[in-house]
Protein backbone atom coordinates (compact mmCIF):
# COMPACT_ATOMS: atom_id res chain seq x y z
CA UNK A 1 0.00 0.00 0.00
CA UNK A 2 1.22 3.53 -0.55
CA UNK A 3 -0.34 7.05 -1.17
CA UNK A 4 -1.95 7.92 -4.15
CA UNK A 5 -2.68 11.29 -3.16
CA UNK A 6 -2.37 13.53 -0.85
CA UNK A 7 -5.10 17.06 -0.69
CA UNK A 8 -3.67 20.49 1.07
CA UNK A 9 -6.29 23.47 1.16
CA UNK A 10 -5.83 26.62 -1.74
CA UNK A 11 -8.11 29.41 -2.00
CA UNK A 12 -6.40 31.26 -4.71
CA UNK A 13 -5.22 28.58 -7.24
CA UNK A 14 -3.12 31.03 -9.34
CA UNK A 15 -1.28 32.23 -6.10
CA UNK A 16 -0.93 28.43 -5.09
CA UNK A 17 0.87 27.32 -8.27
CA UNK A 18 3.27 29.73 -8.38
CA UNK A 19 4.41 28.76 -5.07
CA UNK A 20 4.33 25.35 -4.97
CA UNK A 21 6.14 25.37 -8.61
CA UNK A 22 9.01 26.98 -7.04
CA UNK A 23 8.66 24.82 -3.96
CA UNK A 24 8.69 21.76 -6.30
CA UNK A 25 10.51 22.58 -8.68
CA UNK A 26 8.25 21.61 -11.30
CA UNK A 27 5.16 22.60 -12.86
CA UNK A 28 1.75 21.54 -12.07
CA UNK A 29 0.13 18.18 -13.60
CA UNK A 30 -3.00 19.56 -13.81
CA UNK A 31 -5.47 22.03 -13.14
CA UNK A 32 -9.36 22.61 -13.09
CA UNK A 33 -10.54 25.63 -12.27
CA UNK A 34 -14.06 24.49 -11.29
CA UNK A 35 -14.12 22.54 -8.77
CA UNK A 36 -10.85 24.53 -7.96
CA UNK A 37 -8.59 21.57 -8.30
CA UNK A 38 -4.84 22.17 -8.51
CA UNK A 39 -2.52 18.91 -8.76
CA UNK A 40 1.51 18.13 -9.07
CA UNK A 41 3.18 14.85 -9.51
CA UNK A 42 5.41 13.88 -6.69
CA UNK A 43 7.02 10.61 -7.68
CA UNK A 44 3.79 9.12 -8.50
CA UNK A 45 1.90 10.72 -5.33
CA UNK A 46 -0.80 13.36 -6.50
CA UNK A 47 -0.30 16.45 -4.36
CA UNK A 48 -4.25 18.01 -4.52
CA UNK A 49 -4.49 21.25 -4.13
CA UNK A 50 -8.68 22.32 -2.92
CA UNK A 51 -10.60 25.05 -2.27
CA UNK A 52 -12.64 22.65 -0.78
CA UNK A 53 -9.55 20.45 1.46
CA UNK A 54 -8.71 21.25 4.88
CA UNK A 55 -5.51 21.89 5.91
CA UNK A 56 -3.24 19.47 6.67
CA UNK A 57 0.43 18.98 8.00
CA UNK A 58 2.80 17.68 4.67
CA UNK A 59 6.24 17.14 5.07
CA UNK A 60 8.09 17.17 2.17
CA UNK A 61 11.61 15.31 1.09
CA UNK A 62 13.87 17.92 -0.65
CA UNK A 63 17.68 17.03 -1.13
CA UNK A 64 19.02 20.36 1.27
CA UNK A 65 16.21 22.72 3.42
CA UNK A 66 18.77 25.46 3.69
CA UNK A 67 18.78 25.01 -0.17
CA UNK A 68 15.22 24.33 -0.54
CA UNK A 69 14.65 27.74 1.84
CA UNK A 70 17.05 30.03 -0.44
CA UNK A 71 15.05 29.41 -3.49
CA UNK A 72 12.04 29.87 -2.21
CA UNK A 73 13.41 33.29 -1.53
CA UNK A 74 10.90 35.00 0.91
CA UNK A 75 8.03 33.22 -1.05
CA UNK A 76 7.00 31.24 2.54
CA UNK A 77 7.55 32.09 5.96
CA UNK A 78 9.59 30.17 8.08
CA UNK A 79 7.58 29.22 11.33
CA UNK A 80 11.09 27.32 12.63
CA UNK A 81 14.53 27.41 11.09
CA UNK A 82 16.57 24.72 9.83
CA UNK A 83 17.52 22.36 12.89
CA UNK A 84 18.81 19.01 12.98
CA UNK A 85 15.85 16.67 14.48
CA UNK A 86 18.26 13.81 15.38
CA UNK A 87 20.99 11.30 14.33
CA UNK A 88 19.44 8.20 12.57
CA UNK A 89 21.04 4.95 14.40
CA UNK A 90 19.66 2.12 12.25
CA UNK A 91 17.63 2.52 9.48
CA UNK A 92 14.25 1.97 11.18
CA UNK A 93 13.06 5.66 10.30
CA UNK A 94 15.78 6.96 8.07
CA UNK A 95 19.21 6.21 6.45
CA UNK A 96 21.53 5.20 9.33
CA UNK A 97 24.65 7.58 10.10
CA UNK A 98 22.48 10.75 8.47
CA UNK A 99 21.37 13.72 10.23
CA UNK A 100 17.63 14.19 9.63
CA UNK A 101 17.23 18.19 9.41
CA UNK A 102 13.96 19.86 9.18
CA UNK A 103 12.06 23.22 8.77
CA UNK A 104 9.01 24.44 8.88
CA UNK A 105 6.98 27.20 6.36
CA UNK A 106 4.06 28.37 5.98
CA UNK A 107 2.91 28.29 2.36
CA UNK A 108 0.95 30.81 0.09
CA UNK A 109 -2.57 29.66 1.30
CA UNK A 110 -1.43 29.70 5.31
CA UNK A 111 -0.65 25.79 5.49
CA UNK A 112 2.19 24.66 7.22
CA UNK A 113 4.78 22.64 5.47
CA UNK A 114 7.23 20.52 6.70
CA UNK A 115 10.59 19.91 4.91
CA UNK A 116 13.24 17.44 5.38
CA UNK A 117 16.36 16.30 4.44
CA UNK A 118 18.64 13.50 5.83
CA UNK A 119 22.62 14.68 5.46
CA UNK A 120 25.61 13.35 6.59
CA UNK A 121 27.51 14.73 9.79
Amino acid sequence: MRFAQIAQRAEDLDRAADFYTVLLDTPPSARFDEPGMLFFDLDGVRLLLDRNAPSSLVYLHVDNVHATLERLDGLADVVREPHVIFTHHGDALGPDGYEEWQAFIRDSEGNTIGLVAFQRP
